[in-house]
């Protein structure tokens, strides 16, 4: 039988093989969501205001979603069922909240991302996401069950964070600098929460396309109010809309990245998940600095080191029994 704690339910067993695609699934979302911070922080630079990019990207990849679920027979079904699981109770509606951790995050490209380049963004974001999914994982917040807190699994999310202080050693002379890492790091906590919640949004509506156009829907919303603020505090943006068709790609990418992580964390758990994209969030981070530099320069070898500290984190976490579901003797 599946070991469990007293007092709780017992954790899924989840076939091997499933597992491991997700974890290439988690791969690829994670170099899109690298991609997207590196689309979302060049528009946030051009138009002078970050939320603006943010509600771009976040606005679109609504209009993507509305027009899948109106036309999509699976998602209007999703839809249907969602609504009854949340009149019934299997949902509850702070578990349909996740678009706002993902508005924060977004809104942290276009803020940041300029200033810090990529590679330093997302590991500030890794931090974030890998010390917050030991939490949410241990809470049972997610579709997996209860995960528990092992020493490697401890060893992973501390060793992100010295990866983090590694990557902006070089920057420690400007205040304003590490402050503006707190904000991914701080969207990075998000991330771990609304992989979560979707999960269960997911499974309640039976379609990942729902799922994504709820989460859509309340970060827009979010947004939107933020934009709201901003405009009645300073005024309109006073930048340019840029020209070229890739710096309106964030909504497509957004897409992709909350589907699969909608549809992949009832097969790896919350940690798991997390660990898998930020492989593919620094490895694309990295790459991305490199051939694309941004103003600030290449990665300098502090932010490779990091970078590289915090795959060694990956794979020290990953490596733990308490991936895979215990099972007792008889």
């Amino acid at each position: 039988m599946t070991a469990t704690e007293p007092g709780t339910a017992p954790t899924p067993t989840v076939p091997s093989s499933r597992r491991a695609v997700g974890v290439a699934f988690g791969v690829v979302a994670g170099v899109a969501l690298a991609a997207q911070s590196r689309v979302n922080g060049e528009l946030g630079v051009r138009l002078h205001d970050g939320i603006a990019a943010a509600v771009v990207s976040f606005g679109s990849g609504l209009l993507i979603l509305a027009v899948l679920t109106a036309t999509v027979p699976a998602a209007r079904r999703g839809m249907r069922t969602l609504r009854t699981a949340l009149r019934d109770g299997g949902l509850r509606p702070w578990q349909c909240l996740g678009g706002v951790c993902g508005a924060f995050l977004v809104a942290t490209q276009g803020l940041t991302v300029a200033t810090l380049g990529v590679a330093v963004f997302i590991v500030a974001v890794v931090a974030g996401q890998s010390t917050s999914s030991l939490a949410v994982d241990r809470a049972g917040f997610g579709p997996a069950g209860r995960q528990p807190v092992t020493a490697s699994r401890l060893a992973g999310a501390v060793l992100t964070v010295l990866a983090v202080l590694l990557a902006v050693s070089d920057r420690l002379g400007s205040p304003s600098t590490l402050a503006l890492a707190l904000l991914p790091a701080l969207a990075g906590m998000g991330i771990a929460w609304q992989q979560a919640v979707n999960g269960h949004v997911k499974i309640a509506s039976g379609s990942a396309i729902a799922a994504s156009f709820v989460n859509f829907v309340t970060g827009t919303a979010a947004l939107l109010f933020a934009f709201v603020v901003v405009v009645a505090v300073r005024g309109w943006p006073d930048g340019q809309w840029p020209t070229e068709p890739w710096l309106y790609t964030g909504g497509v990418i957004g897409t992709f990245f909350i589907a699969v992580a909608a549809v992949v964390v009832q097969y790896t758990g919350v940690l798991l998940l997390s660990l898998s994209m930020i492989a593919g969030q620094v490895g694309g981070a990295l790459l991305f600095d490199v051939l694309v530099p941004p103003p600030t320069g290449r990665p300098g070898v502090t932010t490779i080191v990091g970078a590289a500290l915090t795959l060694v984190a990956v794979l020290v976490a990953a490596g733990i029994r308490g991936l895979r579901p215990r099972r007792r003797a008889g």
